[in-house]
C-alpha cells in the first residue's frame, strides 16, 4: 500500500512502565516481531484495553484513502470506505522529532517521536525501517489485535 509508511506486528511488553499517570490512558512498551522495533506508546485504554503479552498489527500512513490522495486535514463523514475500516483504533499525530542513539541499547539507532494531540509514541529501531517518514508530517496511527 502505497500511503503506509511503516508497518509490523508488536508484541506488548508491560503497561505503564513507570507507574500509572492517568486514569484513561496507559503507556505501553511493545516489541516488534520482524523489523525489531521498539515502540512506547500512549494508548486511551478506556476506548482500547491492551494487556501485556498481546499482539497487534500496527501502521502508520500518510493519509486513510484507500486510492493514496494525500490527506487535507479534514476529516470528511461521507460514508466513502478508508484504511481505518481495516484497523480497530485510530489516531492522528504530527511526526515532531528524531534523533540518533547509538549508544543506548533500547534504542537501536534511530528513535521518532510523534505526538498525537498529547498521546505520545516513541519507536526506535533501524533507520532503514522509518526512512518513508519526514519531520513534520501529518501521520495516522492504526491499530488492530491479531
Amino acid at each position: 500500500m502505497e500511503n503506509t509508511l511503516f508497518g509490523d506486528i508488536f508484541k506488548v511488553i508491560q503497561i505503564d512502565p513507570d507507574g500509572k499517570k492517568f486514569d484513561k490512558v496507559s503507556r505501553i512498551e511493545a516489541q516488534s516481531e520482524q523489523l525489531d522495533m521498539y515502540m512506547q506508546l500512549d494508548v486511551n485504554t478506556e476506548i482500547y484495553p491492551m494487556h501485556a503479552g498481546e499482539k497487534f498489527a500496527m501502521s502508520l500512513a500518510s493519509t486513510l484513502d484507500l486510492d493514496g490522495t494525500p490527506d487535507t486535514g479534514y476529516y470528511t463523514q461521507a460514508g466513502r470506505k478508508s484504511l481505518a475500516d481495516k484497523f480497530e483504533y485510530v489516531m492522528h499525530g504530527n511526526y515532531i522529532r528524531s534523533q540518533r542513539k547509538a549508544q543506548d541499547p533500547m534504542s537501536k539507532g534511530m528513535v521518532i517521536y510523534v505526538s498525537f494531540g498529547g498521546l505520545l509514541m516513541m519507536l526506535s529501531g533501524d533507520p532503514a525501517n522509518t526512512a518513508k517518514l519526514d519531520l513534520d508530517q501529518r501521520v495516522f496511527l492504526l491499530i488492530r489485535k491479531v
